[in-house]
């Protein structure tokens, strides 16, 4: 005699609260993703939501200050008048998600800047470069690649091996080979800051600091006294004040918004497949239209002739803000899809933890270390093209200041753990914005740069604190 066994009403309910609930998880609709946001907000992480704010608010201020600032003409150097604090500020990023900060940034990237202006002047850095310095540079590039390939940071002992390979081979002579071998001095120069924080032990603001003063002093040994112009070459010029054609300009957006777009919309079909969570197709397609929206609304309006010359004509996207948009992308695939941004941010979260979970410490800070000073390089070299010249003081003054306050004000913790590259970006444009706009009315005076930027800047940590503050009760 067989026995069956009925089937639960209960079990049979449960089983369709299980999927009902299952789909309400997996796929995320717009609804859902406004909630998400709230409660990021009130659970003490605004993300970019104060920097945006802030951009708002000091546009509509300077708007009524002088009706030229919303002017095609003048938006469009903005750009132009904040990259070289948005390139600093990005690689900032990737050292304050470690709850560390580089100081010396903004000298270590003028120093390889004016490296590389004093080669490409003078034919040859052996003889451009006075003394035993050359011969100093080639030693430090070799003692900063052994350290790298001892602190297993392989990506950074390429890059200043390509270096070395450019300044011995006296490809530093051209301006392209010269620009990249800039970088990768800063790539080795950061190695050197992160083998000093992570080995030795020394916190990070002491070495900088130092450094900071040190690097001052490197940069005008290499000048020899005598800034070099650069605007004479068309190609560093064109960093900061290109543009693309309107046709490169079309080609720009439709790669860069069509691969976000197919990227996304991949992603979710993808998870949709493995019955993962995602955000629903819905609310994929919406928010690509309408990134869209605004990116062809934006290349149109810079398409048309900005200048008020109409015998120059002045359109297409400018160049720094492609080249800033090129570096967004890459820093956020690097931090968001790759195993080792997962683990800059658990070591940012919690050293200790990470450490336990297996993940090297050490690796991480000299990768960071590295990056940072490496987009501090590419910082030095829009800074020389913006004032074209690599001059006495390149990379100095308030240049680090400013970058720092981008990065915080964008929404990027002091404390770690917490801050994306588009807040750099944002950040940036709040600082740019200011004296972009009290330019326009001379009657207000330099001074009050500084009094509105140490204010926005005071405004963004106490946002910080008081969110790092809600999050941990939370």
């Amino acid at each position: 005699m067989s026995t069956k066994t009925p089937e639960s009403p209960t079990g049979a309910a449960s089983a369709e609260e299980r999927s009902a609930f299952a789909l309400d998880v997996e796929e995320r609709s717009l609804r859902d993703a406004v909630s998400d946001w709230v409660g990021k907000v009130r659970t003490g992480d605004p993300g970019a939501l104060p920097s945006v704010l802030g951009l708002i608010a000091l546009g509509l201020i300077f708007s009524l200050v002088s009706d030229r600032f919303l002017s095609a003409f003048n938006l469009g150097n903005l750009p132009g008048q904040g990259a070289y604090i948005a390139a600093i500020s990005l690689g900032l990023v990737f050292v304050l998600l470690l709850g560390e900060i580089d100081l010396s940034a903004g000298t270590a990237g003028g120093a390889a800047a004016a490296i590389t202006a004093v080669g490409v002047s003078n034919g040859s850095l052996s003889d451009g470069l006075p003394g035993l310095m050359y011969w100093s540079l080639l030693v430090g590039l070799l003692v900063c690649l052994a350290l790298a390939v001892w602190l297993k940071a392989y990506s950074a002992a390429v890059v200043i091996a390509v270096g070395f390979v450019l300044v011995v081979a006296n490809f530093t002579q051209y301006l392209i080979p010269g620009l990249i071998a800039a970088i990768c001095i800063g790539v080795a120069i950061g190695v050197f800051n992160g083998y000093l924080v992570a080995k030795v032990g020394i916190p990070s603001f002491v070495v900088t600091l130092a450094l900071f003063l040190a690097w001052q002093g490197v940069l005008q040994f290499a000048l020899s006294g005598q800034p070099v112009n650069t605007s004479r070459y068309a190609l560093w010029h064109d960093l900061t004040y290109g543009n693309l054609s309107p046709l490169w300009s079309w080609i720009f957006v439709v790669v860069v918004v069509g691969g976000f777009i197919a990227y996304t919309v991949n992603k979710s079909l993808r998870a949709r497949r493995a019955g993962l969570s995602r955000d629903g197709l819905q609310l994929v397609l919406l928010r690509g239209a309408i990134i869209a929206v605004v990116a062809v609304v934006l290349t149109l309006w810079l398409n048309q002739n900005r200048n008020t010359n109409p015998y120059k004509v002045i359109s297409g996207i400018p160049v720094p803000a492609a080249i800033l948009i090129v570096l967004m992308i890459i820093c956020t695939i690097a931090l968001t899809k790759t195993t080792w941004g997962r683990h800059l941010y658990a070591t940012g979260g919690n050293a200790e933890a990470a450490r336990r979970a297996g993940i090297d410490v050490t690796h991480m800070k000299v990768t960071a270390f590295a990056l940072c000073s490496g987009f501090g390089a590419v910082g030095g070299i829009l800074l020389a093209s913006s004032q074209s010249s690599a001059s006495l003081d390149l990379g100095s003054g308030n240049v680090l200041l400013f970058s720092v306050a981008a990065a915080v004000i964008g929404g990027t913790s002091l404390f770690g753990g917490r801050g994306r590259p588009l807040n750099a970006i944002l950040g940036a444009l709040v600082i740019a914005i200011i004296p972009n706009g009290l330019l326009l009315r001379p009657s207000l005076g330099a001074q009050w740069q500084q009094v509105i930027t140490g204010v926005v800047l005071l405004v963004a940590a106490a946002v910080d604190a008081v969110s790092r503050r809600r999050a941990t009760r939370g």
